[in-house]
């Protein structure tokens, strides 16, 4: 045992925290439920409040949308206080920092939130937004474009750190005014704003990682057209040319057309035709390999800022998965023998395995024991709707399917997936969910989901023909029919026989 000591095996501490987000387009209240390393939302509330229309021209907030914000902070306050939540970051952005009158609507919306708000300068918004999204993709590599209603945050990522980014005035909002609301205006401003940034020769070959609420419902556009199976949007992926034909297309849509559009949230109706062309044209001057959702923006980003070094450098995953062993699991203490026994017959001692194959068994132990209250005729199903809609990061969707299935073939090891979810695996990962539920199917009827069991148990492959299982001498009565079935099941697996030996 190496990857998990010092694991604290009691459940998690339920000590919210909330973040206010004073935005161009929306002010929102987002209360999560710790200052942990994957940060879960209880909840989520925003007030399209429009204070960014007008700056560009009229050099104020909104008239209407500041008493509308200021109305919100209030509920904000008082809401934070009836969940709890032992601290308020607040921040604003391009409509505060920019406004004539940007100090004197802080100054009362402070007074409104009661507590401190930090106007983000756009290197500071750019920095948190990429920050976000090392926290919930920690292998990104690429660039961070996060659109607001008043500008878009253009940042290098790669290796967990952040390079050059720059902000451009390209929000929605902006567009709409500085254009009168024209689309063909709009394309020429977004075009020389980008050539005059000089930073998208970067992304070639690379990622565009997009955040923002108008780009997120452009993913679930997508989504709903190609039918995809799994409706979960942080790391979904559009090739080039796909979110190039998407957006092109929705920028020449009409509001009214879009909000009759199920996916498309009917506020953003106004804004998203200006949204969806910033990635249009952004796309057309670059050359991304593919572009990937990041549900994580500036919020969470700087609530990562706040984290210890060695929080920030734990494993996203596995501690979500953790957190939800100490919840839901009957002995969390199990989940992690259930982590290290398959470590006797994996790697250097038998099965092949990769570093990112070998993370992904170990977060399908810690979650393999979830579903244990429901009836057992519903376990398989509970586990594969937690897992699957789970608000799990740093996993891709292929990912997040194998877990699913892992667990859900360890309650049903014949059942099939009924929500098609497996079409996004491979054979060989197919293949390889199969093998670790067999693992688990025999660990919990020798071990019964108590701890102190396994770590007794061996599993050897003393050749390319056996599986072998060790009982102790002392533990000799565990042996029986369902045992010696369970282990011939998984022996077949591997193209080999089960043996029983029984030591001293």
């Amino acid at each position: 045992m190496t990857w998990h000591k010092g694991f604290r095996t009691r459940p998690p501490k339920y000590r919210p925290v909330a973040v206010v987000d004073i935005g161009s387009n929306s002010v929102r209240l987002v209360v999560y439920d710790g200052l942990r390393r994957s940060p879960t939302p209880i909840f989520n509330e925003k007030i399209l409040c429009g204070l960014g229309r007008g700056i560009a021209t009229k050099g104020k907030l909104a008239d209407d949308g500041v008493p509308r914000a200021l109305a919100a902070l209030k509920r904000f306050r008082a809401l934070a206080k009836q969940m709890g939540a032992l601290e308020v970051y607040a921040v604003a952005t391009a409509a505060a920092r920019e406004a004539e009158n940007g100090d004197e609507f802080v100054a009362r919306a402070e007074k409104a939130l009661g507590a401190g708000i930090r106007v983000l300068t756009g290197k500071e918004e750019a920095r948190f937004a990429a920050l976000g999204v090392i926290s919930g993709i920690p292998n990104a590599d690429g660039l961070v474009g996060d659109l607001g209603g008043g500008s878009l945050e253009l940042i290098d990522i790669k290796d967990g750190k952040l390079r050059e980014g720059v902000t451009l005035p390209l929000g929605p909002l902006r567009l709409m005014d500085v254009s009168g609301g024209s689309i063909e205006k709009s394309k020429k401003i977004i075009d020389d704003s980008l050539a005059k940034s000089g930073i998208l020769s970067r992304l070639k070959g690379r990622t565009f990682y997009a955040v923002g609420g108008t780009w997120r419902n452009l993913a679930k556009l997508h989504m709903a057209q190609s039918h995809y199976p799994l409706h979960v949007l942080h790391s979904y992926r559009l090739t080039r040319t796909q979110a190039m034909s998407l957006s092109g297309l929705v920028s020449h849509l009409s509001p009214a057309s879009l909000r009759d559009v199920r996916e498309v949230s009917k506020s953003r109706a106004d804004t998203m035709p200006f949204g969806a062309l910033v990635l249009e044209r952004l796309l057309n001057q670059s050359a991304p390999s593919v572009v990937e959702v990041s549900v994580y923006g500036v919020r969470e980003g700087l609530l990562f800022s706040k984290l210890g070094s060695r929080k920030r450098h734990s494993d996203a995953l596995l501690s979500s998965c953790w957190d939800f062993a100490r919840r839901y699991a009957r002995s969390p203490e199990h989940a992690l023998e259930l982590c290290d026994w398959p470590d006797q017959i994996f790697g250097s001692r038998g099965l092949s395995e990769t570093a990112d194959q070998k993370r992904l068994r170990y977060a399908a132990c810690l979650l393999a024991d979830i579903g244990w209250r429901a009836h057992p005729d519903y376990r398989a199903e509970r586990s594969l709707s937690m897992i699957s809609q789970a608000a799990f990061v740093g996993i891709d969707h292929p990912g997040r399917v194998f877990l699913a299935l892992t667990v859900f073939y360890r309650y049903d090891g014949e059942g099939e997936d009924g929500d098609g979810l497996s079409r996004l695996l491979s054979d060989d990962d197919h293949q390889r969910a199969h093998l670790l539920s067999s693992i688990f199917r025999l660990a919990y009827i020798l071990s019964a989901a108590m701890p102190g069991m396994l770590p007794n148990i061996g599993l050897k492959l003393p050749d390319n023909k056996t599986l072998v299982l060790s009982l102790p001498r002392k533990h000799a009565d565990l042996a029986g029919e369902r045992v010696s079935k369970r282990l011939s099941g998984l022996a077949a697996e591997m193209g080999r026989m089960g043996k029983v030996v029984i030591g001293r």
